[in-house]
């Protein structure tokens, strides 16, 4: 006997992962942006990914704000496209980019330049060409093999500015394979065996590159302040120390991001505000202690900004009863949303286009692909007359899903539409079997 469950939450608290526009003008016919969902699912298709413009701006707006000293810097990797670009540029944001390819479209899109931070754990040869060639602002040293060939890159004549990424020995984040800030993982040069302020006095021996300031990154889905505060003070530490060793004073000192977010109602999420005032407080305190002066502070959102502005739309192919198990499997999957599997992340998917009045019951949402673990959505409650022909709808779906999308049974990336005003445009078409083809070229 299958266990019906009633709704647990209000139709509002239900909506608090969704963008601020969302709206349902009548029982299931949601709508964001003032464009009904099921509007978009047949006119672009599904899977589809729709994108809210004015959350975007209104989150790039409220970073802003509550760091009006500091310069931030939205991470691409996240989710770009050239609407991105355009959205983040006439906000005031700089932007973080991790290969040529990013660099390249950020640049081609209008975006400054010198605005621009390069990263990346193994730059390529062609990453760092296209980064001096387009002048990119500061190119950020992960390992010591970078010193030199960044520096014959840039030629006798040349210079370029640069940070170090130091590992500060702090875990944090919302699953080991995004923790970044501690000694196991490939990212970063370490304080505690030496390897940062080695490559910092390699660095200051390189007349072509300019030391401007230290970064770290500690990891992604962080909800809580604290980890940025000890940061803060090993960071800060650090840079005492190389006054103490070299006479320089660092200008610049970048935090990263990794700002948690909630997937779904009732989780929690970093508090902006006082993660802006706490740091700020603990960077002068502690430049106070070590006699510094108060470095501009520089941080990286990228999930915090795109995730929570975009909503993925599926429709149901197929329903199916198993033992005590209900399965649900739409017309995307794995290809398009890797994280669940990687990770996994829970999402609150939600039935739209159509209202029903049944009671609930918990189904596990699963893809199209030919893998056990292609699941989107585990023990979600449902109505329970789901069927083909459904149109489902997950939030938080803007950061992370077009990004790490693949070629997974060649069934082509989904497209990306905009949402703004009542007005829908498609910013990134529909992956289609011709392009597919057109990159086989053997025989």
């Amino acid at each position: 006997m299958t266990t019906v469950h009633e709704p647990a939450v209000t139709t509002t608290d239900a909506l608090s992962v969704w963008p601020a526009s969302t709206a349902e003008s009548q029982p299931g016919d949601l709508g964001v942006g003032g464009v009904p969902l099921a509007e978009i699912a047949d006119r672009f298709g599904t899977p589809v990914y729709v994108l809210d413009e004015g959350e975007v701006r209104d989150r790039c707006r409220t970073y802003r704000h509550a760091f009006p000293d500091a310069d931030v810097v939205y991470a691409a990797k996240a989710f770009l496209c050239r609407a991105m670009v355009h959205w983040v540029d006439e906000e005031g944001l700089g932007l973080d980019v991790c290969s040529a390819g990013e660099l390249e479209l950020a640049v081609t899109a209008g975006f400054p330049p010198e605005k621009i931070v390069l990263h990346g754990n193994a730059k390529s040869p062609r990453d760092l060409e296209t980064a001096l060639r387009l002048g990119v602002g500061r190119i950020v040293i992960d390992g010591p093999s970078e010193i030199a060939r960044l520096a014959a890159a840039v030629g006798p004549e040349g210079r370029q500015k640069v940070m170090v990424r130091v590992i500060p020995g702090i875990s944090a984040g919302g699953h080991a394979k995004i923790r970044t800030g501690t000694d196991d993982q490939k990212f970063g040069l370490s304080i505690s065996d030496g390897y940062a302020q080695h490559a910092i006095a390699r660095i200051l021996d390189q007349p072509q590159l300019e030391l401007t300031g230290l970064h770290c990154h500690l990891g992604s889905q962080i909800t809580s302040v604290k980890p940025y505060l000890s940061a803060v003070r090993r960071m800060v530490g650090l840079m005492a120390r190389l006054h103490e060793q070299h006479g320089i004073v660092l200008p610049e000192l970048d935090l990263g991001g990794g700002h948690g977010i909630a997937y779904r109602p009732g989780e929690p999420a970093l508090d902006l505000t006082a993660l802006a005032r706490k740091v700020r407080a603990e960077l002068i305190a502690a430049c106070a202690a070590a006699g510094l002066r108060v470095p501009r502070l520089m941080i990286e959102p990228g999930r915090a900004i795109a995730g929570p502005a975009g909503v993925a739309l599926y429709h149901v192919l197929a329903v199916k009863r198993t033992g005590s198990h209900v399965f649900v499997a739409v017309d995307g999957g794995m290809s398009d949303n890797p994280r669940p599997a990687l990770y996994g992340v829970r999402y609150a998917p939600r039935l739209v286009g159509r209202h029903s009045a049944v009671p609930t019951t918990p189904v596990t949402v699963v893809g199209r692909h030919c893998e056990a673990g292609d699941v989107l959505a585990a023990d979600v409650e449902l109505p329970e007359d789901v069927r083909p022909g459904d149109l489902l709808a997950v939030p938080v779906a803007g950061a992370y899903h077009l990004s790490m999308a693949s070629g997974y049974n060649m069934v082509g990336r989904p497209p990306v539409a905009a949402v703004a005003d009542g007005r829908a445009r498609l910013l990134i078409r529909r992956e289609s079997l011709d392009d597919i083809r057109s990159r086989d070229v053997g025989l």
